[in-house]
């Protein structure tokens, strides 16, 4: 499989080629179709495998990146329902020990999840839009996008 462009500049996975036309699928749809080999053009340095992640809402990329079991998709819920939490009100919401906390917490901010703010005068974390739409995406929650498109900063490369 190669990540190829289509004349009308989308980025497309290169399933099958044949003479003359190739068989091209869309990363954000799954639809496949065949187009002219000669309209296509190879992204040199490009994953197919990062072409095909890209069909997953950058939000929710972020997610799986981070959340590695039930009680860290459970903790960034928290930021996101009941927000902003102070670390001591994220201790008390959660079962983890404090090293645990605050490594869930690091890379969360790593994957812009959370951001640090002020709550009531202790440092605290809150979560950021892109948190906000994976869980509402999570929940199959109606006016959740469920674009495809990367906004640019969502570190995947």
């Amino acid at each position: 499989m190669e990540t190829v462009r289509l004349p009308d500049g989308e980025t497309h996975l290169l399933v099958k080629r044949s003479d003359g036309a190739c068989l091209v699928r869309d990363p954000a749809t799954g639809e496949e179709q065949y187009v002219d080999g000669d309209d296509l053009e190879v992204v040199d340095g490009a994953s197919p495998l990062a072409t095909a992640a890209e069909g997953v809402p950058s939000p929710l990329r972020r997610v799986v990146r981070a959340v590695h079991d039930d009680r860290s998709l459970g903790l960034l819920v928290e930021h996101v329902d009941d927000g902003p939490l102070s670390v001591g009100g994220a201790m008390d919401a959660s079962d983890m020990c404090e090293s645990d906390l605050h490594g869930r917490l690091a890379e969360f901010r790593v994957a812009g999840l959370i951001e640090e703010v002020d709550v009531a005068g202790r440092r605290g974390y809150d979560a950021t839009p892109a948190a906000e739409e994976a869980v509402r995406l999570l929940r199959g929650e109606e006016g959740a996008a469920a674009s495809g498109e990367s906004d640019g900063s969502d570190g995947a490369d």
